[in-house]
């Protein structure tokens, strides 16, 4: 048995990408899948800890809006900004070829309680803000701002694109 080769496999897409054949409206099909779902799984780390939590968000604006109480998430945002995050929607049966995820690379920062973004966010989710005030500590509001996305969609390839569209932000 050989040893893996994992700087050849790391390499696997973007050598792929180099010669794939992008979708022209790639990046607007991302952003409505991206806001078309509810649900993501963050990943946040730094040095050998890391942590990847399934959470609720809203993507408006061009951003991903995540409020969250507390958690382990927070331990690798404390030293390290830069998350990922996978959406994606789970195929029915055993179907092959039936895929449709984003994974995005972005900066997260933490939005001030009671700021005007803060207050947006608190209207756009229905959340009255005299409960939020009442709270003995106010819940943190997470904005992620995305740098780039490998998107993956199998209705790309029957149009004759890759299935696989690389978007920068």
């Amino acid at each position: 048995m050989s040893a893996m080769d994992y700087d050849k496999a790391a390499r696997f897409w973007m050598e792929k990408d180099r010669e794939g054949k992008q979708a022209p409206d790639g990046k607007e099909r991302l952003l409505a899948f991206l806001a078309s779902h509810k649900v993501c799984a963050l990943a946040t780390g730094y040095g050998t800890f890391v942590r990847c939590t399934p959470l609720e968000y809203s993507f408006l604006d061009g951003a991903f809006w995540i409020f969250s109480e507390g958690g382990l998430k927070y331990r690798g945002l404390k030293d390290n900004k830069q998350v990922s995050i996978a959406v994606f929607d789970i195929p029915k049966g055993n179907a092959f070829g039936h895929l449709h995820s984003a994974q995005v690379t972005g900066k997260a920062e933490l939005v001030e309680p009671f700021s005007p973004e803060y207050l947006k966010l608190l209207g756009y989710k229905h959340i009255p803000e005299i409960a939020v005030r009442r709270m003995v500590e106010p819940i943190h509001l997470i904005k992620i701002v995305p740098l780039e996305a490998d998107f993956l969609d199998s209705d790309f390839k029957k149009e004759g694109f890759d299935s696989r569209q690389h978007v920068a932000f």
